[in-house]
């Protein structure tokens, strides 16, 4: 009996001393952000291992591609309504490649939020991301446009295009873009919808859709750089 207790004990002792390195470690990394929720301090600080392990077992990797693919319909007589609610013409980006990305900001992939403005900084000449907030997959994008742009500046840094809160994924509700993206009869070639928060569509200089990542394509992958690159 004794022994048992002294393995409970020895057991006890390390698991408090683990969650207690796991929250120094979520302290450190978290040292600069401002106003975020614990969930969401912890979310970014396993955000590292969340994309080890889908890219280990595959989940949410998948990659679409279709060059040349003619739409149906025009990407550039799309609008969408801004973050601040003004509309935003796709007209606007004519001559650029365009990222589009659902977007959350209680998600294990939050933290591609950095790595989108990464992305954007570097290819500023070539490239546009924007962002499309929802809150289609478990809830997990809650807060007012006000309270999206106000997390994603502070704690992001994000200078790229941000729109309104809206529906991503197939139903009456879905904003007109992703109902482009989505739709084989309008861009001419994909019915991926997104499979999570942080799916990325890549159009192309002329309107074309080219791409589509899951969300555990990393937005500073090779993979992503490249297609950008084409």
């Amino acid at each position: 009996m004794g022994g048992k207790m002294k393995k409970l004990k020895r057991c006890a002792m390390i698991v408090a001393l683990c969650l207690l390195v796991f929250t120094v470690y979520v302290a450190i990394v978290n040292k600069n952000s401002k106003n975020m929720t614990y969930r969401q301090k912890v979310l970014k600080a396993v955000y590292p291992a969340l994309m080890w392990f889908t890219k280990m077992t595959g989940s949410k990797t998948k990659a679409l591609s279709a060059e040349n693919k003619q739409p149906h319909t025009s990407f550039y007589h799309l609008t969408a309504m801004a973050n601040n609610g003004s509309p935003t013409a796709m007209q606007n980006f004519e001559g650029k490649k365009v990222l589009i990305v659902n977007t959350a900001s209680n998600c294990g992939y939050t933290n591609q939020y950095n790595e989108l403005q990464q992305l954007q900084n570097e290819f500023q000449q070539r490239l546009v991301v924007i962002g499309f907030p929802a809150n289609d997959f478990k809830e997990q994008e809650k807060g007012t446009d006000e309270e999206i742009a106000q997390f994603c500046k502070i704690n992001f840094g994000v200078t790229f295009p941000l729109m309104k809160k809206s529906t991503v994924v197939k139903s009456a509700q879905q904003n007109q873009v992703f109902k482009w993206l989505t739709d084989s009869t309008q861009n001419g070639w994909n019915n991926q919808p997104p499979s999570w928060n942080f799916a990325k569509y890549l159009i192309n200089e002329n309107g074309q859709l080219t791409h589509y990542f899951d969300p555990s394509v990393s937005p500073v992958s090779n993979q992503i750089k490249d297609a950008v690159k084409k």
